[in-house]
């Protein structure tokens, strides 16, 4: 699982549209979907600001754990 699926997962999980989430974000929706599509790779930058506006860990977002809470 990449970043996208990750992510994707976590949003419909939790009811939201990919405009809410790129609002919180503070970005377009353009960008969002470009994330979680695969189609742009994020930066370590944008990995902890995602993980830290919905409290999650970046190994979560990575594909690396199942556990979306941070230890």
């Amino acid at each position: 699982m990449n970043f996208g699926d990750s992510f994707k997962r976590f949003r419909q999980e939790r009811g939201l549209t990919q405009q809410q989430v790129a609002d919180t974000l503070h970005i377009h929706k353009q960008a969002y979907q470009r994330y979680e599509s695969g189609k742009v790779v994020p930066s370590i930058e944008f990995l902890v600001k995602v993980a830290d506006a919905y409290d999650l860990s970046t190994d979560y977002l990575l594909g690396r754990s199942n556990i979306p809470v941070r230890m």
